[in-house]
């Protein structure tokens, strides 16, 4: 057979299409792209709602295992503690029950001074309960994940507390699932007002080898802040309902070469162990326009012009008659 009619082409075992750096650069641009798309534009979005909406029956068929061997030894604890919290209880309750006298007292005063001053009453924002599921997975990020989503009202910006202060603020929602930042991320902040001095600051979340609590930053170093102050919302940023509880002051470092105080505060609420929180709607969020006016109070308004004629007509005559008469 001559040589010149052989096929010298490779087999399609041995054909690779294209090559390995071809494939890189390709691949390797379109992951930036994508990630580029997703910071500024939220391509991805719609697309991580439904993955975690098709990943959620998954989700709930992987934590039923943890959460039964968690209720079973939950279940021996409880038993072993009843005793001793019932009669924690009772010690509480005597002393609430002398602070509820003087809470309603205080409560009259309050309504009394607030009906001269002419002040607004404030306002509770709804809420709605929730279980916390579990931690979120980045390791750099102080995040849950709670059991009510899109599907349940949950809106994007909702602040979180539980039965001690403020846990943090709703940053994403699924249709079945929502996340939540806690106080004491780095990329969190609070406005937050003194109790016993009334100053307003903002607390941010301390992401410095103290990590685990909150910090006041840009205050003056002779500043009236003492250590245990109690810090509570200031409700000026339309987020957070004013007065709830957020921290207490640790330590207050003053140095003499800064003009500012390094100020940490521990979180009241309890930000590593919270099981069940309550979701509350945002004081900012839209109210319901007022009620339309009832149709008889529109239908009396043109029923004075008449009236007002006939008055009109009745004196031109008086009038005239005076007139015939001189």
């Amino acid at each position: 057979m001559p040589l010149g009619t052989l096929d010298r082409t490779a087999p399609p075992l041995f054909n690779q299409g294209q090559s390995a750096l071809s494939k890189l650069i390709f691949f390797g641009a379109l992951s930036l792209f994508l990630m580029v798309a997703d910071a500024r534009f939220h391509l991805v979005q719609p697309l991580r709602a439904a993955v975690g909406a098709v990943l959620y029956p998954v989700q709930w068929l992987a934590l039923k295992p943890v959460q039964m061997m968690m209720g079973g030894s939950r279940y021996f604890e409880d038993l072993q503690t009843a005793q001793r919290n019932e009669d924690e209880a009772r010690k509480a309750l005597m002393l609430q029950a002398e602070r509820a006298s003087q809470a309603d007292t205080l409560a009259q005063d309050n309504a009394r001074l607030r009906a001269l001053l002419e002040l607004r009453q404030t306002t509770q924002a709804p809420g709605r309960a929730a279980e916390v599921l579990y931690d979120a997975a980045d390791p750099y990020t102080r995040k849950i994940v709670i059991d009510q989503g899109l599907t349940q009202g949950v809106a994007p910006g909702s602040p979180v507390i539980d039965a001690h202060g403020v846990l943090g603020q709703v940053t994403q929602v699924q249709p079945f699932t929502s996340e939540v930042t806690l106080v004491i991320d780095r990329d969190l902040s609070i406005p937050v007002q003194n109790t016993r001095t009334g100053v307003r600051s903002v607390a941010f979340g301390d992401a410095s080898a103290h990590g685990g609590g909150l910090e006041l930053r840009f205050m003056a170093a002779n500043a009236d802040l003492q250590e245990g102050d109690l810090l509570s919302t200031s409700g000026v940023d339309g987020v957070y309902p004013p007065g709830l509880p957020v921290a207490k002051i640790e330590r207050i470092e003053r140095r003499a070469d800064s003009a500012f105080a390094r100020i940490y505060c521990v979180p009241l609420a309890r930000v590593t162990a919270a099981r069940y929180v309550l979701v509350l709607a945002p004081t900012g969020a839209p109210s319901a326009p007022p009620a339309p006016a009832p149709a008889a109070a529109v239908r009396k308004k043109p029923e004075a012009k008449p009236a007002a004629k006939a008055d009109k007509a009745t004196d031109k005559a008086d009038k005239k008659a005076a007139e015939r008469a001189r």
